[in-house]
Order: structure tokens, then sequence, then C-alpha cells
């Protein structure tokens, strides 16, 4: 295989740009589990073992997960991903142990720790960790964990799967995955990148000028071009794109983070929707708000009427132009309206928000955000992403995702999930970010955090339930 078949693309790249030592950029979950029972109610063989063999067969599913990234010589293109040669199986595949009591206190703080640690770049981008010694849970039934970490360059690939999401299945009886024989491919030469890359830009002569320039030429000569190609962003973004207000989200942040939860009922959010109208996202974002509002003061930040928060929430948009693929993403820009006491006002300014978003267009436009990221080449990939660290800060002040899951049971070689809490990166001077998974009848926030901006990160996750109790409160 050439190299240049199997080269990672600007936007994965990017990503690679983007992390320095206080921004790690892999995304990750943390995934509760009941333990399977046997036919006499006893806790059955599942164990550290059982999850390496369960990785092992499915792991031919994403051979992703046996590659790693090979940078090119002179940066002359982009990296390329190769089989690891010498793959390590126990290496990706860990285990840890609670102490006692095994509380969800000691859990998120192991959490924390793990996601602090950057991957290994000369390796495989991912790792899952086995944590055992969690305590039973309300109903009696022993629990254990698992927590994952895989590179954004790695998730945001087309068809990706994350490394949880490939051991789960509808039955707890797993799915059979036939072996694939794997064997390595030998990995390219240093010569053999180079010559791949030189193969690859004489395919693209515009991409070969723009690499051969420096990196100072390379800002000025694609400037021109990104006015161009945001031509059909800038009419719908304008208006978003502001100075983010002044909030204790955005400042300095360090390398090592904690980590808050919160599980709620999706039906609350549902009676909420039907009740007030809107939709259960804006019933989520409302739930935000009041989570900040609630927390700001306990904090004895100033809160006035006027105070708001800016989230950048992902939407998914769908191109009808044949340019963009199904399922891109936009950005969306809500101004959460924390300094609003009343939480039914609170939902109806948010749903105003998203609403005059999906009216105004701005979704269509999304065609020419990811144009954005085709044209530059691997030198200009650096210090747009250097560009954009130091922007990111200026235009919002939290990052909430949020991912629908399935609504109906999973299992890992007969465990059940119970829950699962999404881990989402913190970018340059972003203390806090949000990401939200809903499943089977749940939802379930997971908030990463700086370690020493927010200390009081479980004060926030408490202020979610209490938020959201505000809103039920008011459902006729």
């Amino acid at each position: 295989m050439s190299p240049a078949a199997d080269r990672l693309t600007p936007q994965d790249v990017s990503f690679l740009y983007l992390e320095s030592p206080t921004t790690a950029m892999h995304v990750g979950s943390v995934a509760v589990f009941a333990a399977p029972e046997d036919d006499e109610g006893s806790v059955g063989d599942w164990d550290f073992g059982a999850l390496r063999e369960l990785v092992a067969r499915r792991i031919s599913l994403v051979p992703r997960y046996r590659q790693k990234v090979r940078p090119v010589p002179g940066h002359l293109a982009n990296p390329v991903w190769v089989d690891d040669e010498d793959f390590d199986l126990a290496y990706h595949v860990r285990r840890s142990a609670l102490p006692r009591p095994g509380s969800d206190d000691q859990l998120r703080e192991l959490v924390g720790r793990v996601q602090s640690r950057a991957l290994d770049r000369s390796r495989p981008l991912w790792e899952l960790y086995l944590v055992e010694g969690l305590a039973p849970d309300a109903a009696g039934r022993a629990r254990f964990a698992v927590i994952s970490k895989v590179h954004h360059a790695m998730a945001a690939e087309p068809g990706s799967v994350d490394i949880v999401s490939l051991l789960l299945d509808p039955t707890p009886t797993p799915r059979e995955v036939p072996d694939d024989g794997w064997a390595p491919e030998r990995e390219p030469s240093r010569a053999g990148l180079v010559l791949g890359a030189v193969v690859d830009n004489l395919r693209r002569p515009t991409q070969v000028l723009d690499t051969m320039r420096s990196e100072v030429t390379d800002v000025r000569a694609v400037a021109g071009r990104m006015l161009d190609a945001a031509g059909g962003v800038a009419s719908t973004l304008r208006r978003t794109l502001q100075t983010a207000p002044p909030s204790p989200l955005n400042v300095p942040i360090g390398e090592q983070r904690r980590f808050g939860m919160a599980a709620t009922d999706l039906d609350d959010y549902r009676r909420v929707r039907r009740s007030h109208g809107g939709t259960v996202n804006d019933a989520i974002l409302a739930t935000v708000a009041g989570a900040m509002r609630i927390w700001l003061l306990t904090r004895g930040e100033s809160v006035t009427p006027a105070t708001t928060v800016r989230a950048l929430v992902p939407v998914t948009v769908r191109s009808h132009d044949g340019e963009t693929p199904a399922g891109a993403l936009s950005p969306l820009f809500v101004d959460l309206p924390v300094g609003e006491a009343s939480p039914v006002v609170r939902l109806h300014r948010v749903s105003y928000a998203t609403k005059a978003h999906q009216e105004s267009g701005q979704s269509v436009a999304a065609g020419a955000i990811v144009s954005l990221s085709g044209f530059a080449p691997p030198t200009i990939h650096s210090a747009a992403a250097r560009l954009g660290a130091r922007m990111t800060r200026r235009m919002f002040n939290v990052v909430v995702t949020n991912v629908p899951g399935p609504q109906a049971a999973m299992y890992a070689g007969g465990a059940q999930l119970l829950e699962c809490y999404p881990v989402v990166p913190l970018g340059r001077d972003q203390a806090l970010s949000i990401g939200l998974t809903s499943y089977d009848g749940r939802v379930f926030y997971g908030l990463n955090v700086d370690r020493d901006a927010m200390p009081d990160v479980d004060v926030l996750a408490q202020c979610m339930e209490e938020s959201l109790a505000e809103l039920v409160e008011t459902v006729r």
C-alpha cells in the first residue's frame, strides 16, 4: 500500500497540531457495567482476561486500532497511518482498581488522572482501562468500569467507532466475530515516505506549491483563499462570532484534570418539552444554563439579569447540494441566559435562540465551513491550528456536546452497561467541557475540567440535577 493511500486528512492532522502539554486532544468515556450473574445469581466470570479477549476479537472490525501515525520527513505531506509491527495489546488494555470502599468519588478522581496524560504517539492512539473494586449499586449489583481514551485524529474519521462501542452488543450473548488473521504490513522507510509524499503532491499541484512556501508565506497566501471559502460562512456566523462574555470558565489551564458526573432521566426532559414546547436539546441547554447560574452563585460570582455564558454546541446538518457529507457538524453558538431567575423563561430564551439558528439557513452554509480545511498544505495546518487555539477563547466560554445513544440496554461480554459518561477535551484557556450521552432512558453528563481552575466540579455536577428539578417542578 502506498503511504499516500492512507494519509491523514487535513481535519485529522489538525487535531495533532492542536495538541499541546495543556490541551491533550483525545476523547474518551467512562462506562459503568453490572457484572454478569450465573444461573445461581452469583457474579459470573468477567475479569481483565475477559476484557482483553473481547478486545482482541473485536479489534479486527476497525483496523485503525492496530495502526500508528508516521510523520513525513521535512513535512512534505501529511503524516500517514501504518501498521504497528510491534503491536502490543497488553499495552493498550490496562488494569486498575479502586481502594475500598470503591466509591464514585474515587472513580471520578481516577478518571481525571487517566485523562490528564497524553497518548503515546509512537503507538496506536488509544488506551482502555478496566477499573475493578467499584462498590455495588443501590440494587446490590456488582459493578466495574471501563475508561477509554482515543485520539481525535482517529475518532474524527468517517466510519470510526469508539473502542467501547466496539465491545457492545444488544443482547447478553456476544456476537461472533471471525478471526481476520491479521499480520502487519511492513512500515515504509523514510525514503518511501518521501516518495509517497512527492507522488501525492504531484497529483495535487496546488498543494505542492503551497507546501514549498515558508510558514509565514503560507499564512499570507492562504488568507485570501480562506476569505473566499468563508464567503458562505461569513453571512451566517458574523452575528455569532463575537467576543464571548467574560467568564471564570476562560482562564489559563494546566495539564491536570478533574472529572464530574451527573445522571438524569430522559423522561424529565420530554415532560418539560411537552409542557413548554421546544426540543429535548433545548431542555438540556436550559438545564445547563440553570446549573451554571446556581454554580456561579455558590462561588460568589456577580450574576445580573444580563449575565450570559456562550456555549458552542456542535449540531448535525444535512446538505442537499451533495458537497457536504450527511451528518456533518455545524457550529451553533448559544448565549445561555444564566442571569435569568425563571427556569421557564430560560427555556424559552434557549428555544428562541436555537430556532433562530435553524431558520437562518446557517446549517446550509456548513459545506463552506468544511471546505476550509481541504486546500491547506501540511505546514498551514500547524499555523492555522495555533491561530485557532488562540481565537477560541474569545468566541465562546464552554463546549456542550450532546450525542444520542441507544435507548435499550447494551452488553459487553454479558455485562450490562449501566452508565456512560463522555469525556470531551479542553481547548486552550477553556476550563470546562460538557459532554452528554443519552442511553437507555437516561442522560449522562461528563464534566471534564482543569484541576486547579475548577476544584468544585462536583458542585457543578450537583447543580445539573438541581437545575433539571427546577424545570420539572414547572410542568403541569
